[in-house]
């Protein structure tokens, strides 16, 4: 203990701040248990309790506690946080040849420069002159490995570290005073400072590790655009008559239709019709013109599909709130007084409860299928702003279906008939450039047959398609007076049923429900459905308008004439 008080006592010879007289025992406390020292006497006693010391320090150990970062053989860690605005309390730290002694800790901390990127090498001034390598090495060492250390022939050197975090470490020794062993000479001593250094090989391999993140990105990137690009599409074989055959045959399969029109589109884009194969070409495109008629008869079928799921909900959803009127009319019954007055307040409010929970329900469904009458209506009005009305108006489903089908087969014949006339005029060229070089080649008995065989097979094969072209003028013909008779019908359907309703709704000035007003156009035309009726009558909102009318269950939608309104209103 008397050592280590004469240790300090030399400290403070060296160090002017520190000096307090001995018989003083609180400024002799109070300096010993900043430098890290366990308070002693000159005669060894212990000055204060050992709660009072400064805490993670043992005094059975003498001057050094043992949780020194900087000891020989002890693991560095960075400094536990402490409040910014109180001093870092540093220890002294003992070397074999050497021993370095912190500053004060009321001292502002030594200032360093701005950490270059991947900083290994520090700079080190203020070194003692009689420093050597080896007494560097040994102080630094604690900090990590040392891959080099560069000394001036001035008291500073560069020392450089394998990794960067040992650069922290070296920078908790700035500020402390290095004394080569024992001596008190000045060569011997002096104030260390640490601060960052700026090195090419630093910042190369700084530099190549950003390279090499960048790469790894780069590959991780790829990696995950190849895994999310979608897989590309099979190659498209070559033209030639093979695969045309097959070609052709996948065009007549459903199944396989879809690829068979890609590859004859690539084909046909890549320039591989000619003069040669022109006619294979031709007879391929006519096979997938084939399934135009396909695709509307399909089109068809799922309209029509759609129509009965349309017609079964709403049939639900009508018999559903049915049922709800039901339901309503039960809870009427139950609030009047008769029946009322023989339920207990509980009971009373219960239903009262139920019956406003069933008649917001009802009122929901019924704002729905108003909904989808409404979207009803307006796709009639659309259909019928792009098209002639008479076409729309049909007395029955099985007259919609025959007009429509009577005109897809009207269009149908027309393209043939299109096509057999572009086949007719193409005949006739070559029959024409036959004859041509018949006349140029007359002098020549072989080549006089064979010309005069193909003019016949030629005339053959006009006389044919005169008469297909003439079956099928025939055909389209009937088909269009058929077509002409069914809208005269409309025609005259419309004229007459809306006069009828016209007249009975103006001698109802209350109006009439769908079903009043329908059976009575039964008795005159038994053609006309309930659904034809109300489709006429949406369609003419300015002559007829449709209104609800009582409570509850006795709630019903009531049509009436409004023609004459308008009139009024002027």
């Amino acid at each position: 203990m008397a050592s280590a008080a004469d240790g300090v006592g030399s400290l403070g010879a060296e160090q002017n701040h520190l000096r307090v007289p001995v018989t003083d025992h609180g400024a002799w406390t109070t300096a010993m248990n900043n430098l890290g020292i366990v308070p002693v006497g000159i005669s060894g006693q212990q000055l204060v309790s050992d709660s009072l010391c400064i805490q993670r320090f043992d005094t059975g150990l003498g001057l050094i506690a043992p949780i020194n970062p900087m000891m020989a053989g002890i693991s560095l860690v960075p400094p536990p946080p402490v409040p910014p605005d109180m001093p870092v309390i540093k220890e002294i730290i003992h070397c074999k040849s050497c021993t370095l002694f912190p500053q004060n800790p009321n001292l502002p901390p030594p200032s360093t420069r701005e950490r270059p990127p991947g900083c290994k090498t520090v700079f080190v001034g203020g070194l003692p002159e009689n420093a050597t390598e080896e007494i560097i090495r040994e102080v630094f060492d604690q900090c990590g490995e040392i891959t080099a250390v560069r000394k001036s022939k001035k008291n500073f050197c560069h020392i450089r570290f394998s990794e960067e975090f040992m650069v922290d470490k070296a920078i908790y020794l700035s500020g402390y005073r290095m004394r080569i062993g024992s001596s008190t000479d000045k060569k011997d001593s002096g104030r260390i400072h640490v601060d960052f250094a700026q090195a090419r090989d630093d910042l190369y391999e700084w530099e190549c590790k950003q390279r090499l993140l960048a790469r790894e990105e780069r590959h991780r990137r790829k990696i995950h655009e190849d895994r999310l690009r979608p897989p590309s599409p099979p190659p498209i074989v070559h033209y030639s008559e093979h695969e045309a055959a097959l070609l052709a045959e996948r065009l007549k399969d459903d199944h396989k239709f879809s690829e068979a029109t890609a590859v004859l589109f690539t084909w046909i884009d890549r320039g591989e019709v000619n003069r040669r194969t022109a006619n294979h070409f031709y007879s391929m495109i006519q096979s997938a013109n084939s399934h135009v008629r396909r695709l509307m008869s399909e089109k068809a079928q799922h309209e029509e599909e759609m129509e009965r799921a349309k017609e079964a909900f709403k049939n639900a959803l009508l018999s559903i709130l049915t049922q709800f009127e039901q339901i309503t009319a039960v809870f009427t019954a139950s609030t009047r007084q008769k029946a009322w007055d023989h339920f207990s307040k509980a009971q009373r409010k219960n239903i009262d409860i139920w019956r406003k929970q069933c008649e917001e329900l009802r009122n929901a469904h019924s704002e729905e299928i108003m909904g989808i009458r409404r979207e009803e209506e307006m796709e009639m009005s659309d259909d019928e702003s792009d098209e002639n009305p008479c076409k729309k108006i049909c007395t029955e489903e099985n007259g919609m279906k025959t007009q429509a089908s009577l005109k897809e087969e009207n269009d149908s014949l027309r393209w043939q008939l299109d096509a057999y006339r572009n086949e007719v005029d193409l005949l006739r060229k070559e029959q024409s450039k036959v004859g041509r070089a018949d006349d140029d080649h007359t002098h020549s008995q072989t080549h006089t047959h064979g010309p005069e065989a193909q003019i016949q097979l030629l005339q053959q094969s006009m006389h044919s398609m005169q008469q297909q072209l003439l079956s099928l003028q025939e055909k389209l013909t009937s088909k269009e007076a058929e077509l002409e008779q069914a809208r005269e019908e409309h025609r005259y359907l419309e004229g007459e049923v809306l006069s009828i309703i016209s007249t009975f709704l103006h001698v109802h000035p209350f109006g009439a429900n769908l079903e009043y007003l329908w059976s009575y156009i039964q008795r005159l035309d038994s053609k006309v459905s309930a659904a034809d009726l109300e489709r006429l009558m949406v369609r003419l909102p300015s002559m007829f308008r449709q209104e609800l009318s009582g409570v509850g269950a006795t709630l019903e939608k009531r049509w009436k004439f409004c023609g004459f309104d308008s009139l009024g209103s002027a």
